[in-house]
């Protein structure tokens, strides 16, 4: 009788008893491995789900990064709102007006009523004016530069952030005009 490979291999001493036993206790190969495999049906039904679902989900990420952005937009306008009302100087009855220019292309002028010290303040530049709400109030310029950090909008820049044209043809050109003048 023949021996099995495992008798051969301890008689000729390539393997001992003991890795004779750890071979022996070793799952042996399944009939399904040998078996061809079968082929995948893709489902024409299941793929469109899930594009559907993925389609689905990046949209209610982008809403939900739309109504994330129009919170913190609120909360910026509830702190401007709120630095405002806190900060601002109360309001005078005065016949001396402050003029002042407002909006996009700097075509409309505004005027407040103010104290000949509050224009002087506005004029230096140690009070700033902000619009909240339609109205126009005076704040220190250091609650404006806060106002600023959340709506850059929100604050009237001073008579010394914008640009002095001059046109070169102008005869008066030499003459400097004081920012006080009062006509």
């Amino acid at each position: 009788m023949s021996l099995s490979l495992r008798d051969q291999l301890l008689q000729a001493g390539l393997i001992n008893e003991k890795q004779a036993q750890a071979a022996s206790k070793q799952p042996h190969h399944q009939r399904s491995d040998r078996t061809p495999k079968k082929p995948v049906i893709v489902d024409p039904a299941k793929i469109a789900a899930e594009k559907a679902a993925a389609a689905k989900a990046a949209r209610d990420a982008e809403l939900n990064r739309i109504q994330r952005d129009k919170a913190e937009q609120k909360a910026r306008r509830a702190q401007v709102k709120q630095l405002i009302e806190q900060n601002k100087l109360p309001k005078v009855e005065s016949e001396l007006l402050y003029n002042f220019i407002d909006g996009k292309e700097g075509k409309r002028i505004r005027r407040i009523p103010v104290t000949p010290a509050t224009r002087d303040q506005l004029s230096a530049g140690s009070l700033s004016i902000v619009r909240c709400d339609g109205r126009y109030e005076v704040v220190p310029a250091a609650i404006a530069e806060r106002i600023k950090e959340r709506d850059p909008h929100a604050v009237i820049p001073p008579r010394a952030a914008e640009p002095a044209r001059v046109d070169e043809n102008d005869p008066y050109k030499d003459f400097v005009v004081p920012d006080d003048l009062m006509w």
